[in-house]
């Protein structure tokens, strides 16, 4: 391709304003669903009120969210638009009031339940994107623009936060609920580890299935000390069976023999005795009715959370985890055979990158939950002194607001991550360009870090090679190539599946009509 011919194609690709399209994409993404999805997974918001004799259980039941467009509330009560020059100009917050439908309701399930108060209220503000779809010059000319005082050739993708100008920083992280097998080095060659950061709803959970040099494995998991035997696990989950279990991990003969060693260590044989000794690791000392409960609750809480489904019986759940362990097992067992290589965690198809939506989905969980404990504590303070219970006396809408500004304006977010946030560089045009492209890596720059600073093969056409930081942030501190663009992850699994079915792929699980293997 001639230069002048590789010229137009780049002049046609940059005049449709893309340099920021993967920060507008996430951002609108988390509006439009992202929001909800987290008000959905909430739900309800209980209260202390009931459990005295006499007195009828309340709880707060919670619907709809929306948000409008950026506002600000003059001296005399008024409200007017808000654009970013003035909220630039003026030192205040580029943020739109968010509502959400909230109702009280007393009675519980042997009571007939009534709704005290249903109202649509203002929870809080949420800061927003400038150049996003809820701003208020998004569809603005250029004429428009220059009338408001705004720059046409800004590309936008940034937050402001009291009159000063935020970017949010794309974080760079290991995949999450995929199996990476590796040689743990800290003892050698002879230990194999699989592991798994399972995540659902913000929670994250690092299992790990370990090959020690005596060849039997264990698995490690959060609100567990120590690690726990693979045989005992698996058949807690309802794997009882011998055969069932070895078949699960694998059919090749050596991989059986390894299992078979696992097995004539185990010390228990049914899924009563594995849930009793594990009971007795998580709850030790305590009776034998709390330990069997706490076991329970643990394995269904803590181990594998991605697994769970809405709608799918515990049972079947419990079943899948198994699968899924006998899976990281059959890992450890290839990588001890060198039937496998180890993962390569520096590979880009084992890494995701959280965007603006992303990060603000973070931030809204933990916010939503401060104002569900706050709306517990007034409506519970309102019934003790005799109020009448109603959804606009409970609601303080600054907690919310609060828990979404302050990170934005310090950089500090929810999981004790910081530089989250970083003030727009306004050296020159092409460094905010160069800004709101970067990259991070969650690993401390204080670290070597040899293989995550150095340039991976498969960086090639998506990180820029050249452009680094000097120093401790090298190779840490990256940012896109030039004509980079990011897709988007799919959440909505079963849309997905559906739409593979619909194309003519056979054997997916979990759709109706569609033959599977199985059922040959």
């Amino acid at each position: 391709m001639d230069v002048e011919k590789r010229r137009v194609i780049s002049r046609e690709y940059f005049s449709r304003e893309r340099l920021a399209e993967h920060h507008f994409r996430s951002f609108n993404a988390f509006l439009d669903q992202g929001m909800q999805q987290v008000v959905d997974e909430k739900a309800t918001i209980d209260t202390d009120i009931g459990d005295k004799e006499g007195q009828e259980p309340v709880y707060v039941e919670l619907g709809d969210i929306r948000v409008v467009t950026p506002r600000v509330r003059e001296a005399d009560g008024s409200e007017e638009l808000l654009y970013p020059q003035e909220a630039r100009l003026r030192n205040i917050t580029y943020s739109a009031p968010v509502f959400m439908d909230m109702a009280v309701i007393v009675g519980g399930e042997e009571e007939e339940e009534r709704v005290v108060d249903q109202t649509e209220t203002k929870v809080g503000r949420m800061p927003i994107m400038t150049g996003s779809d809820k701003c208020n010059i998004n569809n603005f000319n250029d004429e428009d623009l220059i009338d408001i005082g705004e720059d046409p050739a800004d590309p936008g993708g940034y937050f402001i936060v009291n009159g000063s100008e935020r970017v949010l920083m794309t974080s760079e992280d290991l995949a999450p609920n995929k199996i990476l097998a590796e040689t743990d080095t800290k003892y050698g060659d002879d230990v194999q580890v699989a592991k798994t950061f399972s995540q659902r709803r913000g929670y994250r959970a690092l299992v790990l299935v370990e090959r020690s040099r005596d060849g039997l494995l264990e698995v490690s998991f959060p609100s567990v000390s120590g690690s726990v035997n693979f045989v005992t696990l698996v058949r807690a989950l309802g794997l009882e069976s011998d055969e069932e279990i070895v078949h699960r991990v694998s059919e090749d003969p050596e991989i059986v023999k390894f299992m078979l060693e696992n097995l004539e260590a185990a010390d228990v044989q049914t899924t009563e005795e594995a849930i009793e000794s594990l009971g007795k690791r998580v709850a030790s000392g305590q009776g034998k009715n709390y330990q069997l409960k706490r076991a329970n609750y643990v394995i269904d809480r803590y181990l594998l959370p991605h697994l769970h489904e809405e709608g799918v019986e515990e049972e079947d759940v419990r079943i899948n985890k198994a699968y899924y362990l006998c899976r990281m097992a059959e890992a450890c067992f290839e990588l001890a055979l060198e039937r496998r290589d180890a993962d390569d965690k520096d590979h880009y198809a084992n890494k995701r990158l959280k965007v603006s939506g992303d990060l603000m989905r973070d931030l809204f969980r933990t916010a939503l939950n401060k104002l569900a404990r706050d709306v517990k504590y007034q409506l519970e303070r309102a019934n003790m002194r005799n109020r009448q219970l109603s959804v606009s006396t409970v609601v303080r809408s600054d907690v919310l607001t609060e828990r979404l500004e302050h990170p934005i304006a310090t950089g500090n977010w929810v999981g004790g991550r910081s530089g989250v946030s970083q003030l727009v560089d306004r050296t020159d045009y092409m460094g905010v360009l160069s800004h709101l492209r970067r990259l991070r890596s969650p690993l401390s720059r204080s670290q070597p870090h040899f293989e995550a600073r150095d340039l991976h093969a498969t960086q090639w056409g998506r990180i820029c090679p050249s452009e680094t930081p000097e120093g401790p942030n090298c190779g840490l501190v990256k940012n896109f190539a030039q004509a980079m663009e990011l897709s988007k992850n799919v959440e909505d699994e079963r849309a997905l599946k559906q739409e593979l079915a619909e194309m003519g792929v056979e054997g997916i699980p979990g759709i109706e009509g569609v033959k599977s293997p199985a059922d040959d």
